[in-house]
């Protein structure tokens, strides 16, 4: 699992003797994929597996986990957990293709610093829900709600990222807002991003606008993005996303990735 920053990924270039080439450059030099044809709506959509990313948004325990925020908060969490399955599936099936896996996951520090200004709307909003409160996790461990480094703001057991794999920590909703994503998505010449997570009008929505805006090729996978209500997700499926991606479903994916 990398967590790599930008000054670690500078200095391996560097160190190859290529950063002089450029983000670009190097990315076609390594480039190493296939390219395949994958049923999607309104159109088919031809990738290169070698420059194609999956991003996968807060599937995490504080949000999909029992004893997370959103089911103490009260809110339902079975639909994110009928979509681990299939997310598992199409990770699975992503990094047999050779297709980069990037896990997006919401933590703030522990002293709160990076939750915004005291009347900040983010702020306000995520203590409402208890954010930074001390709490045990299921296996007995000490843990903090949507804290770094806690039970609370890890990935879902199910979906655990493999050594290959890259995270990110946000602070926001956006995959893009505040985080490198961006970065090393170039630097690894990625033009084509896979999306699905939690919640498809939030923060799933809010990546695939700002993907888009960054000249992505944007693909929105809705049988692994859950929202609440139903209808929100619905919206956001059949009104908002084939503006700006394709649409295709977790069948589609697996059979361009065999």
């Amino acid at each position: 699992m990398s967590t790599l920053t930008r000054r670690e990924v500078v200095g391996i270039g560097a160190a190859a003797g290529v950063a002089a080439l450029g983000v670009s450059q190097v990315a076609a030099q390594s480039r190493t994929g296939r390219r395949v044809v994958i049923d999607a709506r309104p159109g088919a959509v031809t990738i290169d597996t070698s420059t194609t990313a999956v991003i996968v948004v807060d599937m995490q325990n504080d949000f999909g986990s029992k004893g997370g925020m959103f089911e103490r908060a009260g809110i339902d969490i079975s639909g994110i957990q009928k979509a681990v399955a299939p997310t598992a599936r199409v990770l699975d099936a992503a990094r047999k293709a050779g297709v980069k896996v990037f896990y997006l996951k919401m933590a703030y520090q522990p002293d709160l610093s990076d939750l915004g200004e005291p009347d900040s709307v983010n702020r306000v909003r995520h203590l409402q829900l208890g954010v930074g409160q001390h709490v045990t996790a299921p296996d007995g461990r000490p843990s903090r709600v949507l804290v770094r480094d806690t039970w609370n703001s890890e990935i879902v057991d199910e979906l655990k990222p493999h050594p290959s794999d890259y995270v990110l920590v946000k602070k926001r909703r956006n995959a893009f807002h505040a985080t490198e994503l961006d970065f090393h998505l170039r630097a690894r010449g990625v033009d084509t991003l896979i999306v699905g997570g939690v919640a498809t009008n939030l923060g799933v929505e809010n990546t695939v606008r700002d993907g888009w805006d960054r000249d992505y090729n944007m693909v929105v996978v809705p049988d692994i993005s859950v929202a609440s209500p139903a209808a929100a997700h619905d919206y956001c499926i059949t009104s908002v996303f084939p503006r700006m991606a394709r649409i295709m479903n977790v069948d589609e994916v697996l059979a361009g990735f065999k």
